[in-house]
């Protein structure tokens, strides 16, 4: 199963145009907030499954600001991140991941792309699509899950 992580897209209209393409291969979206109002445009066409939070930028509140899901047996935690302050580390939503019994936290706000892996569990931040920082430009992140083994995770530029 492969899945697209994307986050931060704050009415980019150029990126969200071209994540549209990035996403077609995946068979579920996650969404962790900043654009709300541009999922609809972002999923038209999508063909697969779409969860998502809402982010500090997202008033109208359509989505709920975490998630606990479960795909091929593997336990994904999906927030923002601001809550958490990721933008001065990630102890805190490490933590949260360990008390939710995650396999692998998702979450964005700093728009910088990190996966990092430490007791077991996998921390993603996709970066942004829209306002990239750090090395890499506008990022999303894919995770490929095929049960009984190990999740394949990666960013790209889109």
């Amino acid at each position: 199963m492969l899945i697209a992580v994307i986050s931060d897209s704050h009415g980019n209209r150029i990126s969200i145009d071209k994540v549209k393409k990035r996403i077609s291969s995946a068979d579920v979206l996650l969404f962790l907030g900043d654009g709300e109002g541009d999922l609809r445009e972002i999923t038209e066409e999508f063909k697969g499954e779409v969860y998502a939070v809402r982010g500090n930028c997202d008033m109208r509140g359509l989505y709920p600001e975490e998630r606990l899901i479960e795909l091929q047996g593997k336990k994904i935690f999906m927030c923002h991140g601001h809550r958490y302050g990721v933008k001065y580390g990630y102890n805190s939503i490490f933590y949260r991941g360990k008390e939710v019994g995650a396999d692998i936290v998702l979450f964005g706000h700093s728009h910088i792309p990190i996966i990092e892996e430490e007791d077991g569990l996998i921390l993603m931040n996709p970066g942004s699509i829209s306002l990239g920082m750090g090395r890499l430009d506008k990022t999303l992140g894919y995770i490929d899950l095929i049960e009984g083994k190990s999740p394949v995770t990666y960013i790209k530029e889109i």
